[in-house]
């Protein structure tokens, strides 16, 4: 059961990722490829010259990349963190010599938990969905998130 909360998470958040690169990110990665290419196109220029406007068309993609990486992150550590308070429930309630069928009881509490959890986030991800959208389309993502 844990295998298949797994494989939905993972999926929910493929397709938040699609649906972020569709919407925003591949046009800015269009965006900073035109503009690293018009960097190149005078000969004179120096190396230096031509690889900071590289550097200075990729930032905006860059940022970008590193703003919905850090959500996507901060979500998963939540729900990493919801799971291992049902982990540690299942375990305060184990005992020092626990019979099969309290490991047995625990075992199903703690799925039943971690499937809450999952379902939880799962529903999280459409709000955090329109936010993240709504930053990206600003054109002005904040810092990344250090926590």
């Amino acid at each position: 059961m844990v295998e298949a909360q797994k494989f939905r998470i993972e999926q929910e958040m493929t397709n938040l990722v699609n649906e972020l690169d569709k919407s925003y990110l591949r046009r800015m990665q269009g965006d900073m490829h035109r503009c690293a290419a018009k960097c190149c196109d005078d000969p004179q220029t120096s190396l230096e010259r031509v690889h900071g406007c590289i550097d200075t068309c990729t930032q905006q993609l860059n940022v970008a990349n590193n703003y919905v990486q850090g959500e996507i992150n901060h979500l998963q550590n939540r729900l990493q963190r919801c799971v291992m308070d049902c982990n540690d429930s299942a375990r305060d309630r184990l005992g020092s010599d626990p019979n099969q069928e309290t490991i047995d009881k625990c075992t199903i509490e703690f799925e039943k938990c971690a499937v809450k959890c999952v379902d939880k986030h799962i529903g999280l991800i459409p709000s955090m969905m329109k936010t993240m959208k709504s930053v990206l389309a600003s054109g002005n993502p904040p810092p990344v998130r250090r926590d």
